[in-house]
């Protein structure tokens, strides 16, 4: 799922509420969209602060559209919920996020959060962007959950008995006098990456006895406790998929093209600059 945020520099004229409109009908051509709403004046701005409710949109707010039935939900929650389902998601109103975005009215560009596709002041504006091409070039949003879905939709998931899984996250220390890692920040070889990562997949879909096999890398920053990489085999018995897994996570590390940078409370370093 790729995510979009709009935020408004000022609000007055519902340019904002006009935007948004265009944007999910522009986007509904293409996929399924989801839409999180965040309503600053009743919130302090934080991800955990944020409270959606309702069905595929989530209005954040008490005067929203829609009933409130996922109440106590972050942000991060309704991506999360509408990941399985959704092509995109348009987050409203959500200062910094990660994500890429579109900003409304004038003045100056947001400092932090993801790259800014278009600053405009009209719905007009929307008409010389092509959103899905424009989101395409970002990653996407993807959980443990959505490919465990992605790969039950699989033509031959009816033979199969197994799927396994792998989750890579950000641990806090490898020993208790280790320094704290706040964040890992990871970047890929842009074009050889993506290769790599195919080939890989399609040799080991080759296998007997393996029908899927999905893998996803984060880049970008990711905190401490955050998920990094996922690796998730559909196969017909077990001793396919979990050894699929084993050597999907490790060929994965070895083989595709990404640099991590270790980031503590006391110092930064590229990691393949301590292990060379």
């Amino acid at each position: 799922m790729h995510v979009l945020g709009i935020l408004e520099r000022d609000s007055s004229d519902g340019t904002l509420e006009t935007v948004v409109d265009r944007v999910v009908d522009r986007l509904s051509r293409a996929g399924q969209v989801g839409v999180i709403r965040y309503d600053a004046t009743i919130a302090d701005g934080t991800h955990e602060a944020l409270t959606p409710g309702g069905a595929v949109t989530y209005d954040l707010g008490a005067d929203g559209d829609w009933t409130a039935t996922g109440t106590g939900l972050s942000v991060g929650d309704a991506l999360d919920t509408l990941v399985r389902d959704c092509e995109y998601a348009v987050v409203v109103g959500v200062p910094a996020l990660r994500h890429p975005s579109i900003v409304v009215g004038e003045g100056d560009e947001p400092s932090d959060g993801g790259p800014v596709l278009a600053s405009i002041t009209s719905s007009a504006e929307l008409e010389a962007i092509d959103l899905v091409d424009a989101l395409e070039d970002h990653e996407p949003y993807e959980t443990l959950e959505s490919l465990v879905a992605e790969v039950k939709r699989s033509p031959k998931a009816d033979r199969a008995g197994a799927i396994a899984t792998f989750t890579g996250r950000v641990r806090a220390m490898d020993d208790p006098d280790d320094d704290r890692t706040e964040y890992l920040e990871f970047e890929k070889y842009e074009g050889v990456a993506e290769q790599r990562m195919a080939a890989l997949r399609e040799d080991l879909e080759s296998r007997d006895g393996v029908y899927e096999v999905v893998m996803y890398h984060r880049t970008g920053i990711v905190e401490d406790g955050e998920d990094i990489v996922f690796v998730v085999v559909l196969a017909g018995h077990r001793e396919e998929a979990f050894r699929t897994v084993e050597d999907g996570i490790n060929r994965l590390k070895d083989e595709v093209p990404l640099f991590k940078k270790e980031v503590t409370v006391e110092d930064e370093f590229w990691v393949h600059d301590r292990t060379d």
